[in-house]
């Protein structure tokens, strides 16, 4: 995919959207070494996915009514990489910072998973393979309420859209597939689904697992509009998401190109970053190295 970016407003938000990234990064890193538990590599490599999707995406958000009828959706179905979540609703304005401190103590109403005590979060999830169908689900009902309640036609602005992000291990997962052809069956142009494509989980390599490298070709025989993307570029990302047709008749998969690990160099590309435990030296290295980009950005 071919795109340019011309508007100096666009490429004003991509860099807006890289610092926001960038301190919601040194965020994780400081909470998941606090909480002395969480699956940073995994929370890395899409967190500048998620930074976008809440900072550009879904523009029918809004912290003060989080269960509005008409608000966008986002399905966290790697679930286990919640802390990625975490900083960003907290970013968003739906998590207080006195709250996010509590993540990996006692009593916190923050789990290794989602769940719906939180604000913002929308199902309880991290049972791989499940969030695809409970998202095709959201998509589904929003097309049938717009039938049958709203007067504009059935290919007419969605009143929300839903976004699902998977992860790459997980499509090793039979319910994913069901999903998949359900999605192309209704028609879910309405429905976006991501898959972090860091090429590594608890086990190994993904290829070494269960490959998976015919994701193109294999999500386009189901139907689906299947656009790759550089995960671990924000223009890139903003670009994407910015061309999808939402009007198609087609549900759509981007293929998120990332690092596991990204953004602190002693993590990328290291499988044992899936559930690694921060020491108190690296926790720093990975914060000065984090601060130094952010001052550039600030520059």
């Amino acid at each position: 995919m071919n795109i340019k970016v011309t508007d100096e407003v666009a490429l004003t938000s991509v860099k807006e959207l890289e610092l926001l990234a960038e301190k919601n990064r040194k965020r994780l890193v400081e909470v998941v070494y606090a909480a002395k538990a969480g699956h940073i590599g995994g929370d890395l490599s899409c967190l500048n996915v998620m930074t976008a999707l809440y900072f550009h995406v879904m523009k029918n958000l809004n912290p003060a009514e989080p269960k509005a009828p008409t608000r966008d959706r986002f399905v966290l179905s790697k679930g286990h990489c919640v802390e990625a979540l975490y900083v960003t609703l907290e970013a968003k304005g739906f998590l207080k910072p006195e709250v996010l401190d509590t993540l990996g103590q006692f009593g916190s109403i923050l789990s290794g998973h989602p769940t719906i005590e939180v604000p913002g979060i929308e199902v309880n999830s991290g049972a791989l393979g499940h969030g695809l169908s409970i998202g095709i689900g959201m998509a589904i009902a929003e097309k049938m309420n717009r039938n049958a309640y709203l007067t504009t036609p059935d290919n007419a602005t969605p009143s929300y859209r839903t976004y699902v992000l998977m992860g790459d291990g997980e499509q090793g997962e039979g319910s994913i597939y069901e999903a998949a052809m359900a999605g192309h069956k209704y028609q879910l142009d309405n429905l976006v689904a991501i898959i972090d494509r860091n090429h590594l989980q608890i086990s190994g390599n993904t290829e070494d697992v269960m490959p998976i490298d015919c994701i193109k070709e294999r999500w386009g025989a189901f139907g689906w509009d299947v656009i790759e993307m550089n995960g671990d570029s924000m223009e890139d990302i903003v670009k994407t998401f910015d061309a999808i047709d939402y009007t198609n008749k087609k549900p759509h998969l981007l293929v998120s190109n990332t690092t596991k690990g990204r953004g602190v160099s002693f993590m990328e590309g290291i499988a044992k970053w899936h559930h690694g435990v921060l020491n108190e030296e690296q926790c720093k290295a990975a914060v000065k190295e984090i601060e130094e980009r952010i001052k550039g950005l600030e520059g």
